[in-house]
């Protein structure tokens, strides 16, 4: 037994000492206690000895701590006597266990880092058993791994939850953030009445809203009753500068064009809208009715991977040198959030984003160099960006729309010359040049909307092994600068026309069945044999890419204007075309292929390395990699279902 002043020295009111040195009698206490509880319970007598024989014991007073978030864990923990409470990151309560609990076996079937804190509620004893004894149980005992498994995916679900679980952006909902009471005016309050309730309140800004306005039942209604928004700015620029009448109603100087938010929506979803929108005030309505207003500093108490600080700044920026150089910053920032537990949709969605706003300031800076643009114009981004799926390795996807004016005598320079400067920049920036030459630069890709829109019919219509192609970069777009609202429409007429056109669904089916996912005949992984990544895996070629292809598919089938993976299977899950529980399947794999894809980039940044998409499996745990082999199985039996649903003979027709 370690003494108190070895205690102390530890830094922890504990002790451990391994019981094979102890007597066999021990061991026999040990065995006894374990076998009453599952799913030792279900272990061979043999197997049961020899795992008690290699416990350790620990010993932890009242108060104690005994594991902390996110420090690495290479035991089991499995409670003799006492209690245990365990803890979510933000220090949030999550559950109380008391003799024959098992904690720290998310940590183990992830990363092998701590996923809940643990402290002892009063003096408790528990039994370790080694990070390498719980694999080869795993491994060796079928009803030992079916514990923490439960059924053919579950482990793989339970992985992907408790990653989300624990971070508080994507399980806070935004009217966590209210800390007062909405404060309001109705639009007919005049600009003296509106500026006094801030006066009164001490607030920057009000909502302004309409208590006639009916509220709809309209989801495309998001706003019900909230009609606008005044800050202190709008006094200042729209009423005393002017020297406007005091009496002036607020409706004549407030901003209509806002960005509104449900009360249900998460802290991480108005995190998103803030980032896209580059707004500093959110709306909140619950049932259409205005409760509150959040704001970018509410924001910033749960987002610490600065994302947010980092588009503002962004914006701050004077020209295409002072943005290449902000730009190496960009992989700290990715890291951070990785090491922060974001997961693939936080992650690729703030790094899409960031991505738009690059493109968006260069165009800025583009008008402000050529002029203003003779015609009106859509610039869009094409691929991942469009889809929120970004990460740090990736290249630049963009188009131009032009307004059906558009005369290439008259205005084709212009254009030219704009686009040069964006891709340049965005090179510049880190954004590499596409290889297949899908940029604005390109003269087949400035287009007027009606060109595009025949373009997009004529890919449908006659899907050739290049219109298949096109249509898997050019069906996920997104408006970024300029008449936003074409790309919009573009997306809608994809949608109708797809969904209504059975033969290239086939074609598109047929396209998207060309990548696998790199499992072999007895579940092994198929790795390159040769070249620069051998002894490695593709996983974005051979992973989040067919996901990609599978769920485009499934959306343009029942005619969904939705762009990333995770939304479209929702759209997908509501139209009742997937067997039960497949779209849950379908979301967990591409979530852990995903993270597994993001965690071997942030790694490799860590280590001074040159990020890529080639993962060694050697790398990885014996859980992740039985968590990747299960997560490419789902997709090669929902690559079977694509092959069965689109590719009979009635969809041909």
């Amino acid at each position: 037994m370690i003494a108190n002043s070895d205690l102390v020295a530890h830094n922890r009111e504990s002790f451990c000492f391994t019981s094979g040195q102890t007597m066999e009698v021990e061991h026999q206490e040990i065995a006894n206690f374990l076998i009453a509880y599952p799913p030792f319970s279900d272990l061979p007598q043999e197997a049961l000895h020899r795992l008690a024989s290699q416990v350790e014991v620990g010993y932890y007073r009242g108060g104690s701590r005994i594991l902390e978030y996110g420090e690495q864990i290479t035991y089991l923990y499995v409670i003799r006597s006492g209690a245990v409470e365990l803890f979510r990151r933000s220090g949030e309560l999550y559950n109380r266990i008391s003799a024959g609990g098992i904690f720290g076996q998310r940590g183990l079937l992830m990363n092998r880092k701590v996923r809940f804190g643990a402290q002892s509620l009063e003096d408790t004893l528990v039994y370790c058993i080694p990070v390498g004894v719980f694999d080869e149980y795993c491994d060796v005992y079928e009803a030992f791994a079916d514990y923490f498994e439960a059924d053919d995916n579950a482990r793989l679900k339970i992985t992907v939850s408790e990653q989300a679980d624990s971070n508080d952006l994507t399980t806070a909902k935004v009217r966590k953030l209210l800390l007062r009471d909405v404060v309001y005016v109705e639009r007919n309050a005049t600009v003296q009445q509106a500026a006094q309730v801030m006066a009164t309140e001490q607030v920057s800004s009000l909502l302004i809203y309409d208590p006639e306005k009916p509220v709809v039942e309209d989801p495309d209604e998001d706003d019900g009753q909230v009609v606008g928004l005044i800050s202190d700015r709008d006094l200042r620029v729209n009423v005393v500068a002017k020297g406007l009448d005091y009496q002036t109603p607020v409706s004549e100087i407030m901003s209509t064009d806002l960005v509104i938010v449900d009360s249900n929506a998460y802290v991480f979803e108005a995190m998103m809208l803030m980032l896209k929108d580059n707004v500093h005030h959110l709306p909140v309505v619950h049932k259409r009715k205005p409760i509150g207003v959040v704001a970018l500093s509410d924001i910033l108490r749960y987002e610490s991977q600065s994302s947010l600080l980092f588009v503002r700044g962004l914006m701050d920026q004077q020209s295409v040198e002072d943005l290449a150089s902000y730009a190496k910053q960009l992989p700290a920032i990715f890291t951070r959030m990785v090491n922060e537990d974001a997961n693939s949709h936080m992650i690729g969605s703030a790094m899409s984003i960031i991505g738009k706003t690059f493109k968006h300031k260069l165009l800025e800076l583009a008008e402000a160099k050529l002029g203003p643009p003779p015609i009106p114009y859509c610039f869009i981004a094409l691929g991942s960006m469009a889809r929120d799926e970004q990460l740090i390795v990736t290249d630049q996807d963009n188009a131009l729309i032009l307004d059906d004016d558009y005369k290439p005598t008259e205005h084709g320079v212009y254009f030219e010359q704009l686009a040069k400067f964006v891709c340049d920049g965005l090179a510049n920036c880190g954004y590499k040049y596409c290889d297949g030459g899908i940029m604005a630069t390109n003269p087949a890709w400035r287009l007027t909307f009606s060109q595009w829109q025949s373009q997009f019919e004529s890919w449908i219509d006659k899907p050739s092994p290049e219109a298949l192609l096109n249509s898997s970069i050019f069906f996920d777009l997104e408006g970024v600068w300029g008449e936003v609202k074409w790309a919009e429409k573009l997306t809608a007429f994809v949608s109708k026309k797809a969904k209504s056109t059975p033969k290239f669904l086939a074609a598109m089916a047929h396209n998207a069945l060309r990548r696998t996912p790199p499992l072999g005949f007895f579940n092994g992984f198929v790795l390159e044999q040769d070249g620069e990544h051998r002894r490695s895996m593709n996983i974005k070629r051979r992973g989040t890419a067919p996901l990609s292809d599978l769920v485009r598919v499934h959306a343009l089938g029942v005619g969904s204007k939705k762009q990333n993976s995770f939304e479209r299977l929702e759209d997908i899950d509501e139209a009742n075309i997937l067997p039960k529980g497949k779209v849950l399947d379908l979301q967990a794999a591409l979530e852990y292929i995903a993270i597994m894809r993001i965690r071997h980039q942030a790694w490799q940044i860590e280590q001074g390395e040159k990020p890529d998409n080639s993962l060694p499996p050697e790398t990885l745990s014996d859980f992740e990699q039985r968590n990747l082999k299960e997560a490419f199985g789902v997709l090669d039996k929902a690559q079977s279902f694509l092959k069965f649903r689109y590719q009979n003979k009635s969809m041909m027709k």
